[in-house]
Order: C-alpha cells, then sequence, then structure tokens
C-alpha cells in the first residue's frame, strides 16, 4: 500500500512532469515518459499521438490504507484500474494501488491521484480535501466507509466545480439526506444490501425474534435498518439491537449479551472485525450457521478463505453474486484476475465491484461528452445522472438524488464445491432492481438509520416478500 502524503516529492514530479509535456512537445509530439511514482501521482498516462490528443484528466482516488478496512484497499484499487486496463491502460506493477500505465480515456490521458484514509470521516474529509485543494483532481472517487461517505458528500457541496463519485461508502443517509449534485453513488447502499434477508429469516427459517449485533457507524445502521423494516413489517420481533464499537478486538462481552433463546441474530460486524466475531463466537457458543445471518461481509472472498467451513449455512443478501455465469461477470472475474494475480477470485467482492462500477461510468461518461468538462461539468454530470450502466451483474441506473437502483442477491453460503478448499456461495434469489426507498420504508424525511431507527413495527411488506406478492 502506497502513502500518499509525500507533498514534497509530488511538486517536484509535478515540477518534473510538466517540463516533460513542454519538451514532449517541441521535440515533435511524441507520448512523454512515465513518472517517478514519487508522492501522490501513481501513473502518468500519455498514451500515443493518435489516442491522446486532449489535456491531462486528474483523476483522485482514495480507499482504506489504515483501519478495519485497510485489508481491502487492494481490493477497490483493482476494482476501479479495471476500467482503465480494459481501454488500453498496462498496470504499473502487481500493486494495484501503483496504478496504470497510458491510459486515455476520450483522447484525454488519465492522471491516477493516490489517497488514503482510515474509515473515519475526519480523515476521509481531509484526504478530500488534500485530493481537491492540493492536488487539484477533477473527479474524486472514493471513500470506502460508511460515515466517511457522509462526511465527503457534504464536503462535496463546498467543490462545485469537482465531481464526486462514491467508492464503496453505504450509508444510506450519503446520498438520500445529503443530496448534493455533484455526488454520485453507482452501487447500492448498506439498506437495499439487505433486500430479501427478513423476508428468508421470517418465512423460510421460521424467526419470529431476533436480536441484531453491527459495529457502533453509520453503515451498519443502514445494514440493520433494512433488515429490521423487511423482518418488523411482515411480522418479526427484533428484541435488542447491540453496538461494539468499529474496530473491537474482544466481542466476548456482547455474544453473552446474545440471548440464547432467540431463534436468531443479524450480524453486521465488518472489516477485520467479521473474522473475529465469528471465531469468539464459536469458541462461547459453538456452531452459528443455524442462528446467524450476515451482512455483506460475510461472503467477501478474502473473509470466506478465513472462516472456512465454521459458515457454511449461512445466510447473506448483498450487490454481488459469485456464481453468476453470465458472460459479462465471466469477463469482469477474468480480466481482475488476469491484471492482478492476487486478486484472481475476488471479483464478487463489493469492494472491488463498487469501485468498478465506479470508474467505469466515469469512464462512460467522458466518452459521452468526448473528455468536455467545461461548465463546471454540465454535461459529464448530465451524462453520469442519466446513465444505463450495463454492468456486469446487471443494469444499474440513478435516481433523482444520483443513487443506484440495482439487483440484490440473497445467498448462501455452501460447501466448497471447486476443490479450492473455499466454502462457495450460492445464489437462492434475485430482489430486481432495489431503490433507495426499500419500497417506500425510507425517504428524506423519515429518520436516519442509528442504534434505534427504524422502530420494529408491523406495515404493508416489500413486493419481493412472500406477504407483498414476492417470493
Amino acid at each position: 500500500m502506497r502513502d500518499g502524503s509525500d507533498g514534497g516529492r509530488f511538486r517536484l514530479w509535478a515540477f518534473l512532469t510538466v517540463l516533460a509535456f513542454l519538451v514532449a512537445g517541441i521535440a515533435a509530439g511524441c507520448g512523454g515518459d512515465d513518472g517517478d511514482d514519487e508522492g501522490g501521482v501513481t501513473a502518468t498516462t500519455t498514451g500515443t499521438d493518435a489516442e491522446a490528443t486532449g489535456e491531462p484528466l486528474r483523476i483522485g482516488i482514495f480507499s482504506n490504507n489504515e483501519g478495519a478496512f485497510a485489508p481491502f484497499e487492494g481490493q477497490t484499487w483493482g476494482g476501479a484500474m479495471l476500467p482503465l486496463i480494459e481501454r488500453g491502460a498496462t498496470p504499473a506493477s502487481d500493486d494495484p494501488t501503483d496504478g496504470v500505465e497510458n491510459a486515455v480515456i476520450a483522447g484525454r490521458p488519465i492522471e491516477i491521484v493516490y489517497g488514503g484514509s482510515d474509515s473515519t470521516p475526519d480523515s476521509a474529509v481531509e484526504e478530500a480535501r488534500r485530493l481537491v485543494e492540493q492536488e487539484n483532481v477533477e473527479i474524486l472517487l472514493g471513500p470506502l466507509s460508511g460515515s466517511e461517505g457522509i462526511a465527503v458528500a457534504n464536503y462535496s457541496k463546498e467543490q462545485p466545480g469537482v465531481t464526486f463519485v462514491n467508492g464503496i461508502s453505504g450509508a444510506q443517509d450519503t446520498t438520500l439526506k445529503v443530496r448534493s449534485e455533484n455526488f454520485f453513488r453507482f452501487h447500492s447502499d448498506g439498506t437495499q444490501w439487505t433486500a430479501g434477508l427478513g423476508d428468508y429469516a421470517y418465512n423460510e427459517l421460521g424467526w419470529r425474534n431476533v436480536v441484531t449485533i453491527g459495529d457502533d457507524y453509520d453503515f451498519p445502521y443502514s445494514q440493520i435498518a433494512g433488515f429490521v423494516a423487511e423482518f418488523c413489517a411482515i411480522g418479526g420481533n427484533v428484541t435488542e439491537r447491540l453496538w461494539p464499537p468499529l474496530g473491537e478486538e474482544d466481542y466476548s462481552s456482547f455474544i453473552t449479551q446474545i440471548p440464547e433463546d432467540v431463534d436468531g441474530f443479524f450480524m453486521g460486524v465488518g472489516g477485520t472485525g467479521t473474522v473475529a466475531f465469528v471465531n469468539q463466537y464459536g469458541q462461547l457458543r459453538g456452531n452459528l450457521a443455524d442462528k446467524i445471518m450476515g451482512g455483506i461481509f460475510m461472503t467477501d472472498p478474502v473473509i470466506l478463505e478465513e472462516l472456512g467451513d465454521q459458515v457454511v449455512g449461512v445466510v447473506t443478501a448483498g450487490m454481488t453474486a459469485g456464481d453468476s455465469e453470465e458472460p459479462a461477470y465471466l469477463e469482469y472475474a477474468e480480466g481482475l484476475g488476469n491484471a492482478y494475480a492476487d486478486l484472481e477470485g475476488t471479483a464478487s467482492s463489493v469492494f472491488a465491484y463498487g469501485y468498478y462500477t465506479a470508474m467505469e461510468a466515469i469512464a462512460q461518461a467522458l466518452e459521452e461528452v468526448e473528455g468536455d468538462l467545461s461548465d463546471d461539468h454540465a454535461a459529464f454530470r448530465e451524462a453520469l445522472a442519466n446513465m444505463e450502466l450495463d454492468a456486469p451483474l446487471g443494469t444499474i441506473t440513478l435516481d433523482e438524488n444520483r443513487q443506484a437502483i440495482m439487483d440484490n442477491f440473497l445467498q448462501q453460503i455452501v460447501e466448497d464445491q471447486t476443490g479450492d478448499g473455499v466454502p462457495d456461495v450460492q445464489t437462492i434469489k434475485t430482489i430486481p432492481q432495489v431503490d433507495q426507498t426499500f419500497a417506500g420504508f425510507f425517504s428524506p424525511e423519515t429518520p436516519s438509520p442509528d442504534r434505534t431507527n427504524p422502530a420494529c413495527e408491523e406495515a404493508e411488506p416489500p413486493p419481493w416478500t412472500v406477504q407483498g406478492g414476492g417470493g
């Protein structure tokens, strides 16, 4: 992982880059040499004369290089680099955070500027400010974590001349409440990711009384909000909601608070905490597969490899389906593994897929407007807002708040079918085109998901549930 804070070396690099462009122009217009990869810029990408005819375009990318989600930085960067590689760029090294060489979109050479944060809102805004106000990026892709996204979306309102495209930050409020006109999210949020879980718990598993447990910050609030809304609308009861801090290492006191007589519990502990929680639960309570329903982290390929057979049988849901046989998905998965050997088999990670759809949307919008970012990116943003992104796992469109509407996949972790020693994931059901209102449960006027909201109340069930006419 790179450190993007070396401002002094970046200024030297920037001076040399400008000089290189001037010399290249005088010398006959040939493409310049790559930069020395110092400071914040991960790659100078000039292409050939026939391809790169416009001014360089600076895109800042940042994920988490510290904190509970740092192990997933490579996946986010691999996903973000793949659309550029598919357009002719080449990886600068085996490490995705080193960026790419010779990337050109709509005739404009692309300069990727590296950034990193630690999953906290203050860190994310500080890094966004550095990338926008010091490194002068024109498009910013990121952040990763839930509370970071809310903070960066609010910051985007201070920078009307920059376009922000979310990385994989999944808090609901980022788009539903903040509603920044220059902030776009091309993936579903944490609430949307739970579509189908409440229905399955009630109608297939026969659960009536459950507990939820999740990290104490905005993304798990959103995930648990979706589960609570659906499960309680059908008639289920949530008896308690437990909130360990993000980054907790010892979950024993929280595990002992889960009553043994409840039917089951929804687990929204994420990042490095997922493995720690599951292992500690097994030590204290034994097999959890018949008691636990997991959020999106349970099926992440890296986490599955760590957890192994102890999670076989667990039902989860999310925006990716690793068992998809669709040609577009297989091509995406193969491309990611070919570009970065260490990322082979990780295409179903939401970290990779979220950053991939973000960069693919950026690239397609730039191609549509022929690289034109004039008038505060007016045409570019219109192209983003009206895009129907033909993504590897189905069409993605945006609502009026620039939030993705897309399919969700109800899945179960099953025994290894491929012989690689890692449990597989099997899709049970596809819930088509889930929108951010969750079939009307959430709006800009409803309370933000938090420790107690939404309330557990019976209501008209979502249409994808048995009671709502689905099933």
